[in-house]
């Protein structure tokens, strides 16, 4: 591996695909996180679920100087100790059981960490909390997700709060998002605070842990933002990670 780079773990889904002649299970990583991360200046290393590092998390981590936990599929309700809603759908229990594990290690290890869409429910769940299945329900709407499949048209505004990691890693206090999604934070996990709101609808879209160097969840897309520093901003973190451990 490069001297020089930082490295970012990538947890993979693992979804049906089909490819060539073939359709079979895979542990896949859209390119548009794999991009981010390069164009930031890391190198990305794709984690997929493994139940020997559900174990041991520390075998992976200590090859990594940064996580980032992607989006995709909902999480399985029983995580936090709920029943499905019905339009929870595509659960991958075993991404689930890793991604867990690594969130958990990550913030003991205070290893940087930041959670995508998913991800962010994901450290949400690690650390105590809950979700709501599906936002309609509770907003009254689908704003969060108006074109299945595509971020077109998907923009709206995110209030940050003033000198949090969230407003730094973003460069401002109001920020054009990019969502898809359907699910979000409910109750809040131990350690977290809410420093993000959508302005449609005051739902939660950042979310950090103020006693960790870095710990930060956002509901929005910044893979998908040419113009986002997000993913920038934990490489940065990786990189000073990275140099201090040596």
């Amino acid at each position: 591996m490069s001297e020089t780079r930082p490295v970012i773990g990538v947890v993979t889904a693992l979804e049906q695909a089909r490819y060539g002649i073939w359709d079979s299970l895979c542990a896949l990583t859209p390119m548009s996180y794999v991009r981010a991360v390069q164009n930031a200046g890391a190198m990305a290393v794709m984690i997929p679920p493994d139940a020997e590092l559900a174990e041991s998390p520390d075998e992976i981590l200590d090859r990594v100087d940064g996580l980032l936990l992607a989006g995709g599929a909902d999480i399985d309700p029983s995580s936090y100790g709920a029943v499905p809603h019905p339009q929870t759908s595509g659960t991958t229990p075993a991404r689930d059981e890793i991604e867990l594990a690594l969130a958990r290690r990550a913030i003991e290890r205070d290893i940087p960490l930041l959670g995508i869409c998913r991800g962010m429910q994901l450290i949400n769940v690690a650390l105590g909390g809950t979700l709501v299945q599906h936002l309609p329900d509770q907003v009254g709407h689908g704003e969060h997700r108006r074109n299945p499949g595509s971020f077109d048209g998907s923009e709206h505004e995110v209030q940050l709060e003033a000198g949090s990691l969230a407003a730094r890693a973003t460069g401002e206090e109001i920020h054009v998002s990019k969502s898809h999604h359907h699910q979000g934070v409910d109750a809040l996990g131990e350690r977290l605070v809410v420093t993000g709101r959508s302005t449609l609808d005051d739902l939660p879209e950042a979310i950090e842990a103020p006693d960790q160097t870095y710990v930060l969840g956002v509901q929005w897309h910044p893979e998908a933002d040419q113009d986002s520093q997000v993913v920038a901003s934990l490489v940065e973190q990786a990189r000073e990670y990275r140099l201090a451990r040596r």
